[in-house]
């Protein structure tokens, strides 16, 4: 039947289909029925998220560009410091083929072993997904805090992903462990390079395996991507198109304003140093001034990061008249500087501070390289028949190499003789190379670490005084550079058949001042065992040695105020081995400043009215720690 038209011309049913037609909505006050058509006709609020994907996408080309044009500014590579030489592939690939040779059934073992505990982790994480529930089968896994996740723990992908990498690092371990190797340096480097790999091969560092990662993107709406890639153009850029991460916050530090800010002056300046006097703060100083000579690898304000932990400002305040050399950041026009050239530099230093202060006699200490190449000085010294020197204190140094411990793999023939090619390229052994060489001694802490927190979390890198200085490298004269690696460190002269200098012959034994030696419990550039070792061929009769708590950094910057790092001391002397000495030790609840001190006041002589530096050529920090790598 045929629907009749309203008095309006207009459909019945069609009149009837619109929602205010009802009783009930006329009924309503004008206002509360117009309300739900507004908020029913309101467009969907996706504007935003469209205009800031399509502002990422453009930040994202605009950044393609960039790393782009920075990779080209990279170098050509040089294959000899990239990775070990062919030599060590063939020592290993033969050292395989012998064994599989030689023990067929080890061999066999260890495969299926690992195939088993492959199967086994695919079977538990399927039992686990075929119950439907998001949950892991029981994880046994020993702790490791790049797995802090609780997804790690909790999800069978990613629990078998954790599972599976650990499987695949325990079975190359077990391969590495099982070659018969040569000798003892091919198999440190063999166990090197695997832990190398195995680090590398972390799912963490890979954003799909990276649950960190994948959920900072998802609750960011993908900025942290973005803005990771700007971390990673920023640090290519920085580094000459080198993949170098960023510790620190470059931007929280300013050198002379908030680190490195004790009042002094700089009172010489030399072509390779400045020669810094610190302002005193007590009416009277020790009679005998002291003289530090921080290494050349890194710049001398780790003694004087802040001032709670300012070993310098310490030290004026124990009524030292101080004096600091600030070594100069060398470029391609220093390449020709020789170790003879820092040896005459420390001495240049002896003469001013000597001359300044009309003392005949002043106590000296070196840290890291710069006490290494003390001890040379004091065997110079010895034996021209100078006495200038009272007292030295040597800080984390290294003299006798026979142990080169975690260094082996840098310090072989392949390794070195890139170093070389480089020098020979560029004049210098550049800070860039140094700076990645030592950051994977510790690759996980100073490597993939920073770069999952900056590149694939977006994070800005801390402000964290202590890595920033890690960061401000310098540059290493190149003709320094092989001298320290070949006569020293390869061939343990200096220990051994005697380091020629300035047509002298030294050897640890010519070290005979009174001497004090502080090492690091946790030191992985300087072991406190090798540290130890030098020592005791020197030939002082008046010998100390403390152990502090942490490591190569952290264990000397250990103010007293912090009572964090306690260290040890023995009376048993340095007749026996390293183990004898800590046997007999005895641990102090508290930072080794103080103890030091007591023994360094004893050598320092009467109190005498405090010198005032005067005005000088510049105020401290002066002028070359501002200089920087390129």
């Amino acid at each position: 039947m045929a629907r009749q038209p309203d008095k309006t011309g207009k459909n019945v049913a069609k009149s009837r289909a619109k929602p205010v037609t009802t009783a009930k909505t006329r009924a309503k006050p004008e206002p509360e029925a117009k309300a739900p058509e507004v908020e029913v006709a309101k467009p969907a609020p996706t504007t935003p998220t469209v205009q800031k994907l399509a502002e990422n996408i453009e930040r994202i080309e605009t950044l393609g560009h960039r790393l782009m044009s920075a990779l080209a500014d990279r170098s050509p590579p040089n294959r000899g410091v990239e990775g070990p030489g062919a030599e060590l592939y063939l020592t290993a690939a033969n050292a395989f083929l012998k064994t599989l040779a030689e023990h067929p059934a080890k061999m066999i073992e260890t495969q299926v072993t690992f195939w088993g505990q492959t199967l086994s982790n695919y079977a538990r994480a399927q039992k686990a997904m075929a119950t439907g529930q998001l949950t892991a089968p029981e994880d046994d896994s020993p702790a490791d805090r790049r797995f802090a996740n609780p997804l790690w723990q909790t999800h069978p992908y990613f629990n078998l992903i954790k599972k599976q990498y650990l499987t695949n690092a325990r079975a190359l371990k077990d391969a590495t462990a099982t070659l018969d190797l040569p000798d003892d340096v091919s198999r440190k480097r063999v166990h090197w390079m695997t832990a190398q790999i195995i680090d590398m091969m972390a799912p963490t560092n890979f954003l799909a395996t990276n649950p960190d990662a994948l959920e900072k993107a998802v609750e960011t709406e993908g900025e942290s991507l973005v803005k990771g890639l700007e971390n990673l153009v920023r640090d290519v850029e920085q580094h000459g198109g080198e993949m170098i991460v960023s510790l620190a916050d470059r931007r929280a530090f300013t050198v002379g304003e908030n680190i490195g800010t004790a009042p002094g002056t700089v009172i010489y300046r030399a072509p390779l140093f400045e020669l810094i006097q610190y302002a005193p703060t007590t009416p009277k100083a020790h009679t005998l001034p002291l003289l530090i000579f921080p290494p050349w690898i890194n710049k001398f304000y780790i003694l004087d990061l802040k001032p709670q932990n300012s070993l310098i400002r310490w030290l004026v305040d124990q009524g030292h008249s101080l004096f600091v050399v600030s070594w100069k950041n060398p470029d391609a026009s220093l390449s020709d500087t020789g170790m003879e050239d820092y040896v005459e530099a420390y001495l240049d230093a002896m003469d001013q501070v000597q001359a300044l202060t009309g003392q005949a006699r002043l106590n000296a200490v070196g840290y890291c390289i710069a006490g290494t190449t003390l001890s040379l000085t004091l065997a110079l010294l010895k034996q021209k028949g100078d006495r200038r020197v009272n007292s030295a204190t040597l800080l984390t140094t290294l003299t006798d190499f026979s142990d080169q411990g975690e260094f082996t793999s840098f310090l072989q023939d392949d390794f070195v003789g890139g170093i070389d090619a480089e020098v020979q390229r560029h004049g210098l052994l550049r800070a860039q190379l140094m700076s990645r060489t030592m950051s994977f001694l510790r690759a996980n802490d100073l490597v993939w670490g920073p770069a999952i927190r900056s590149y694939m979390m977006g994070e800005t890198p801390p402000a964290f005084d202590l890595l920033f200085w890690n960061g401000d490298s310098t540059n290493l004269p190149g003709r320094m550079a092989m001298q320290y690696l070949r006569g020293l460190c390869q061939k343990n002269a200096f220990a051994t058949d005697g380091f020629e200098m300035l047509g002298h012959r030294l050897h640890l034994s010519d070290v005979t001042v009174p001497l004090c030696s502080v090492a690091c419990e946790a030191d992985h550039i300087a072991p406190w065992k090798d540290c130890w070792r030098g020592v005791a061929q020197m030939g002082s009769k008046d010998k100390t040695f403390i152990l502090s708590q942490s490591g190569h950094v952290a264990g000397i910057v250990n103010p007293p105020t912090r009572q964090k790092y306690g260290h040890y001391l023995s009376d048993h002397g340095f007749e026996g081995t390293h183990q004898d000495w800590m046997d007999a030790a005895t641990f102090q609840q508290s930072s080794w400043w103080p103890t030091w001190g007591a023994w360094l006041a004893e050598r320092a002589g009467p109190m005498v009215p405090a010198r005032d530096p005067g005005t000088g050529l510049d105020p401290a920090p002066g002028r070359y720690v501002h200089e920087r790598a390129s």
